[in-house]
């Protein structure tokens, strides 16, 4: 998709909010207003936000503002203001605004917008972004695409809103490859998936004649690298997904589990089994030759970079159960950094290299929780049957996990959740969805 995009200037006083979510307090004033947000309980405050139908193309303009909508309620952070409630109906949308009218059903930012036909089967959608309460612009944007982009082009401005207003990057504009599963529960056919992180626009990538398991996207392409067993043997492949060339990384002989990019997307890390243990090896991608990081009679397996690609963090029983460790990326100075109750697993580094997010068994339940890189400040995020397999949003303030439903009929299902561990969401998929992967923003 070729999208381009130009600028209108911006307000000079963006509009008093927010942002934190677990990491701070803080209180913006605005021109006019002051709002404070507190989490320091892990409660955020939606900020009351107006997005009226876009102009001029009236089913276009319909569908993409419902997706600016529809994202930015389902982050948690924004209370979009229902439609029937709005004084001022919107006719020019460069036309500044009847402030008083936004004010007077406390919306404190108004999105306007339109679609308008460029001839030659393209389209353009201009919106501004208004803080009602100082009475001036926060941003205003334009985008030149084919109408068959207009969710995408909804997610860009939502993804431009949210760091107008949060001062962070937005993760509406990215996707989800996941494992696809239908069938029987005993006879399960896995796919490999990928939609839109909303859970629009499924497609498949495998036919389910082989298993799949644990795909991985890399940092840096759209593509995705993830476990097959065709014939019966376990293979790394590497999928290109705009393409759909699909090439073999790895042929092992044994199992081989949990593939995951480097931070460069240069090289895949990944556990392998041998004797009936599992060590971790990297493989650079261009020379396909593997480097030994762990040497150990236990199980290791599940590395994830962190951020910089200084460092991993994988699990291993080799105390006795299953626990967290970090190393350096040579395999140096490994040291265990989860102490509490039960096992952990399927670790995963933030893309803001805070936090770990990991799977914990305790007490007959599964948990999704994170915990700083140094094992400190362990937090639960939600609990249930059996939950697993965290992914991070790229901006490192949401994760999506799936939830195992149990009995005969039951099966897994992706869900979202935020750092507040307030705002749990399920997704919805065409068929039963686990192991999520989430995208980097889309170029």
């Amino acid at each position: 998709m070729k999208l381009v995009m130009s600028r209108r200037p911006l307000g000079q006083n963006l509009i008093a909010w927010m942002i934190a979510m677990l990491i701070s307090a803080i209180a913006v004033t605005s021109a006019q207003a002051r709002i404070e947000i507190d989490v320091t309980r892990g409660n955020v405050e939606p900020l009351k936000i107006a997005v009226p139908s876009f102009l001029g193309d009236s089913q276009l303009g319909r569908q993409i503002s419902s997706v600016v909508e529809a994202d930015l309620r389902r982050s948690g952070l924004f209370n979009p203001i229902d439609p029937a409630a709005h004084i001022e109906r919107i006719t020019d949308t460069n036309r500044q605004p009847n402030f008083s009218s936004w004010t007077a059903i406390q919306a404190q930012a108004l999105v306007v917008g339109r679609v308008v036909s460029e001839g030659g089967g393209r389209f353009r959608t201009e919106f501004r972004l208004w803080d009602t309460y100082g009475a001036e612009q926060i941003l205003g944007q334009q985008y030149s695409t084919d109408p068959n982009n207009w969710r995408r082009v909804g997610h860009i401005i939502a993804d431009a809103i949210y760091k107008a207003l949060t001062g962070e990057s937005g993760y509406f504009d990215t996707r989800i490859a996941y494992v696809a599963e239908t069938g029987p529960k005993s006879q399960r056919v896995k796919r490999l998936a990928i939609m839109d992180q909303d859970g629009f626009n499924n497609r498949f990538l495998t036919n389910g004649a082989d298993l799949v398991l644990t795909p991985r996207f890399s940092p840096s392409r759209q593509e995705v690298t993830y476990m097959s067993f065709s014939g019966g043997r376990p293979r790394v492949y590497l999928l290109q997904i705009e393409t759909g060339q699909r090439e073999v990384v790895g042929n092992f002989p044994n199992m081989t589990f949990s593939p995951r990019f480097s931070p460069d997307g240069q090289r895949i890390i990944m556990s392998l089994e041998q004797g009936g243990n599992a060590n971790i090896y990297t493989m650079d991608l261009r020379s396909r030759n593997t480097t030994r990081l762990t040497n150990t009679a236990a199980i290791d397996t599940s590395p994830s970079y962190s951020p910089d690609g200084r460092r991993i963090v994988f699990e291993s029983d080799r105390g006795g159960r299953q626990q967290l460790y970090v190393m350096d990326a040579n395999g140096a100075n490994q040291q265990r950094i989860s102490f509490g109750t039960g096992r952990y697993s399927t670790p995963v580094w933030s893309p803001r290299g805070d936090l770990i997010a990991f799977t914990k068994q305790s007490g007959g339940q599964f948990l999704i929780g994170v915990m700083r890189p140094d094992g400190k400040g362990e937090r639960i995020l939600t609990e249930g049957y059996h939950n697993e397999g965290p992914t991070w949003a790229p901006n490192g303030r949401t994760l999506m996990f799936f939830r195992e439903t149990p009995g005969a009929n039951g099966g897994p299902k992706l869900h979202t959740i935020d750092l507040t561990g307030r705002n749990e969401q399920q997704v919805q998929t065409e068929a039963f969805a686990s192991d999520p992967a989430w995208s980097p923003l889309l170029d």
